[in-house]
C-alpha cells in the first residue's frame, strides 16, 4: 500500500490547516514503528516503509510545494489495474493507494475516505490526480473549515483561503479536534492496510463523524 500525505515541506507551515494530511501519515509511521522518513531523490519526497500486521505500506510525504504534488505521486504509480466505475466504464484504477489531506468542504474534526472523485478545487489532489492519469484512487479528506453549533461550514472568499486560512496554525481549542480526528483516521489506515481499504471505507466513514 503506497500511502501519501499532502502538505507544505519546512517548519514554518508545520502545524497548518493545509498539513493536516501530511500530519496524519507521519502519526501513521509514529504508531506503527516505522522509523524516521529518509528523503529519496528520486520522487523528491521523505520515504517510510513497514509492516503493518501481515501488510506492508509505503508512506510518502512531498517535499515539493502543494500544488505540484504529483510530482513525487507519479513516482509511486505503480501496479495500475484495469477496473469497473459506478457506471460500468473501464477506468484505470490505483486501488492500493491512499491520498491524505486537507479539505475545506468537511467541518473540522470529520473526515471522509473516498474512492474515485474529482479533485473538488485542491490543488494538490488535482496535480496529484493528473499525474496518476485517474481520479480512482482512494482519499482520506480531513476536514479543516469550522462549523456552527448546526454544522453550518464558515463560508470563506477565494483570497481569504489563500492568504489567511489553510497556511494559517490552528487555534488550541481546533488543534484538539483536529488530533481527535488524526487518531481516527490513523486507526482508518491501519485497517486499510492490514486488511482492505474498502472495509476500512466502509467502518470509519461512519465513525469519523460521531
Amino acid at each position: 500500500m503506497i500511502i501519501i500525505g499532502l502538505g507544505n515541506p519546512g517548519a514554518e507551515y508545520e502545524g497548518t490547516r493545509h498539513n493536516a494530511g501530511r500530519e496524519a501519515v507521519m502519526k501513521f509511521g509514529q504508531k506503527m514503528g516505522f522509523g524516521d522518513f529518509e528523503f529519496d531523490k528520486k520522487s523528491q519526497a521523505l520515504v517510510a516503509t513497514g509492516k503493518v500486521g501481515k501488510g506492508k505500506a509505503t508512506l510518502v510525504l512531498p517535499e515539493t510545494f502543494m500544488n505540484k504534488s504529483g510530482a513525487a505521486a507519479g513516482k509511486f504509480a505503480k501496479g495500475a489495474k484495469k477496473m469497473k466505475n459506478a457506471l460500468g466504464k473501464a477506468i484505470k484504477a490505483f486501488p492500493d493507494m491512499i491520498i491524505v489531506h486537507d479539505d475545506l468542504d468537511i467541518p473540522l474534526g470529520k473526515a471522509k475516505m473516498s474512492w474515485d472523485k474529482s479533485a473538488g478545487g485542491h490543488k494538490g489532489v488535482a496535480s496529484v490526480l493528473k499525474a496518476l492519469g485517474t481520479e480512482a484512487v482512494f482519499r482520506i479528506r480531513i476536514g479543516i473549515t469550522p462549523a456552527s453549533a448546526k454544522g453550518k461550514l464558515k463560508k470563506l472568499d477565494h483570497e481569504t483561503i489563500i492568504d489567511n486560512f489553510i497556511v494559517a496554525e490552528f487555534k488550541d481549542k481546533e488543534a484538539d479536534e483536529l488530533k481527535s480526528v488524526i487518531k481516527k483516521v490513523v486507526d482508518c489506515l491501519e485497517m486499510a492496510v492490514s486488511d482492505s481499504p474498502e472495509r476500512a471505507m466502509s467502518e470509519y466513514n461512519a465513525e469519523f463523524n460521531k
